[in-house]
């Protein structure tokens, strides 16, 4: 309403303005077509108000539908998307709930994937997992078995026979006249003939050994020896492959140190590569020393990445000795560098003559000749056995027993043999020499093995600490020769030699500690040490 009042305002000032002669002479018609004409602008400027005021609400009121319409909408879209979404969550957390119990079931009591591995958690999942460990288990296992079949031999032997069979000849038995003597041509008194027809004979026995029973103990005792030399072997393969997962596991110690080493000389070469690359710039070195620099930092990371590739396969032999996926992911923890160790050798060979499975495989050895010849020196003891046979014929003619039932005593002898056991006991005895002579020569062995073992264990020792002093001096050296290069004391190339002389030194040092923990490894083993 304001405005239209304005309008109808401004028309009269512009009209006023623009006639004012006319005003002066006709007031009266001005005034009222003045009028008119303000009540007809304003009646419709009220009219246009109304109509675009009743089109603005119109135009709120289906705005405000469409609204709370594509508002319902999307709730009713978002709690469907919701309900997906939780349902989605609730099977994922169903499913890595099944898959994780899953895979701690198949893993067991092993170390998990990204933990470290210790020696001793490799030597207990080789002597589990192992291969090899399984075959001479197996062995063992065979060896029971045998000794279970041994002494089945002390009981009666129980047999059964069946005989079916038909007369394919034809049997006849003429019984002679008495009076053909007298009168010659009468033929015969009478004709048999036996039907022919299919029989059967079926028989059953039992016979219990008597003399035999001190052989079959004897044999039984060979095969319990058997199963100790079966054990021996399994003690021997368990040491081997206690020495064999040491040797790994201190080659990948040594690989990972030297990794590391060569890491350090990565970060060493990078810093003085920056250092010179400064110096290039204020031209107080020559750009010729920055690409030595750089040639050495490139040829260092090489021998990274020559060490990680080793590393992986080592690390990957390493899981196959253990028995387990080539492609498990480990980390091993370090040891000692010097440990203490056995230094009497008289001590240690009187441990090794107790603990050697190779010994104890010669002794067995020696047993098992002396058994072997006693069960071949029994063969002269007649076999009594004690025999009862049960035997029924069918459909054989009437006058033939229906059953035949006997117990008696069975004796076999072989009472000359022409000279053959007595040359089988010779070569028994013989055999218990060989056997002897070569108990002898694995003590001596063993003696040998020890004192060798010892002093190179001694020897790697006394190397691994000269190669320990050697690499603290080198790095010292190229520390000092690092700072007196950045106060431009020292030349470049003096630099590079304190950093070449650490590298050889850091070889060594790795050399002689692995050498140090695989000379410790064999002399443990030739201990006879299972763990």
């Amino acid at each position: 309403m304001s405005s239209v009042i304005k309008i109808v305002k401004r028309k009269e000032r512009e009209e006023a303005n623009a006639s004012p002669a006319a005003g002066d002479s006709a007031p009266a018609q001005s005034g009222t077509s003045a009028m008119v004409r303000t009540v007809k602008g304003w009646v419709a400027a009220t009219r246009d108000r109304l109509r675009a005021e009743a089109d603005y609400a119109a135009g709120l009121r289906r705005a405000q539908e469409y609204r709370k319409e594509a508002h319902g909408q999307h709730l009713f879209t978002n709690e469907i998307a919701a309900a997906k979404l939780c349902r989605t969550i609730l099977l994922a957390a169903g499913l890595i709930f099944l898959f994780a119990q899953g895979t701690v079931r198949a893993q067991g009591t092993a170390p998990a994937s990204d933990e470290s591995l210790t020696l001793d958690q490799a030597i207990a999942l080789a002597l589990r997992n192992n291969r090899a460990m399984k075959i001479a288990q197996l062995a063992v296992e065979r060896t029971d078995e045998d000794i279970s079949v041994a002494k089945t031999y002390r009981l009666p032997a129980l047999h059964a026979f069946t005989l079916v069979s038909g007369n394919l000849a034809r049997n006849e038995l003429q019984v002679q006249n008495p009076a053909a003597s007298f009168f010659p041509g009468v033929g015969s008194f009478i004709t048999l003939n036996v039907e022919r027809k299919p029989t059967a004979i079926f028989a059953v026995s039992a016979i219990e050994p008597l003399s035999q029973q001190y052989r079959i103990g004897l044999r039984i005792k060979m095969e319990k020896l058997s199963r100790e030399m079966a054990q021996a072997k399994l003690i021997e393969q368990q040491n081997e492959t206690i020495d064999q997962v040491k040797k790994v596991y201190y080659s990948i110690l040594q690989t990972q140190s030297a990794l590391d080493s060569v890491q350090e000389a990565v970060k060493s070469y990078e810093e003085l590569d920056k250092v010179t690359g400064d110096y290039v710039v204020q031209m107080v070195a020559l750009k010729a020393d920055q690409l030595v620099v750089q040639t050495r930092l490139a040829r260092v990371k090489y021998e990274t990445l020559e060490l990680s590739n080793r590393l992986a396969t080592q690390k990957e032999q390493f899981n196959s000795l253990l028995g387990r996926d080539v492609g498990t992911v480990f980390e091993v923890t370090g040891i000692t560098e010097l440990v203490q160790f056995e230094t009497d050798l008289t001590a240690a060979r009187k441990i090794a003559l107790e603990r050697r499975p190779e010994l104890k495989q010669a002794r067995l050895a020696v047993e098992l000749a002396t058994l072997d010849r006693r069960v071949k020196k029994s063969e002269y003891i007649p076999d009594v056995s004690l025999g009862f046979t049960y035997l029924t014929p069918r459909n054989f003619d009437a006058a033939v027993p229906k059953n035949f039932a006997n117990v008696g005593v069975a004796v076999s002898w072989e009472f000359f043999d022409w000279g053959r056991k007595k040359s089988q006991l010779a070569e028994k005895q013989l055999a218990i020499e060989q056997a002897q002579n070569g108990l002898k020569e694995a003590q001596d062995q063993v003696l040998i093995d020890v004192g060798d073992k010892l002093r190179k264990l001694q020897l790697s020792g006394q190397a691994l600490c000269v190669a320990k002093m050697a690499k603290e001096s080198a790095r010292e050296n190229l520390r000092v020769s690092t700072g007196q290069y950045r106060f431009q004391t020292v030349l470049l190339s003096d630099v590079l030699k304190s950093q070449a002389a650490l590298a050889e030194a850091s070889h060594e040092y790795q050399q002689a500690l692995l050498a140090f923990w695989t000379a410790k490894a064999e002399f443990e083993k030739a201990l006879g040490e299972d763990k």
